[in-house]
């Protein structure tokens, strides 16, 4: 049996680490960071889960948003779009 450690996300940590300033939770760095941690726990659902069809097209979703968020960063601050690319290491 799996640990409950394991599936879940700590958004404190991704929060803390990614924010601009203090209280800072709806920055682009921070929602892009959150979708990228909930899309590897996903993706690992999915390796032994081939047929969760439901579950991939939240995956879907959830990529899609994250190119998004990463397109109007890239437009507004491409300095601050390319510390977030490395430091998630992302392909892009």
């Amino acid at each position: 049996m799996k640990d409950i450690t394991d599936t879940i996300v700590d958004k404190e940590a991704i929060i803390k680490e990614f924010a601009l300033k203090e209280g800072d939770t709806g920055s682009c760095e921070v929602q892009v960071a959150l979708l990228t941690a909930r899309v590897k726990h996903l993706t690992e659902h999915l390796r032994g889960n081939h047929k969760d069809f439901h579950s991939r097209r939240g995956l879907i979703a959830m990529t899609a948003r994250r190119r998004k968020l990463l397109d109007y960063l890239k437009r507004q601050d491409f300095n601050r779009y390319t510390a977030i690319i490395t430091k998630l290491q992302l392909r892009r």
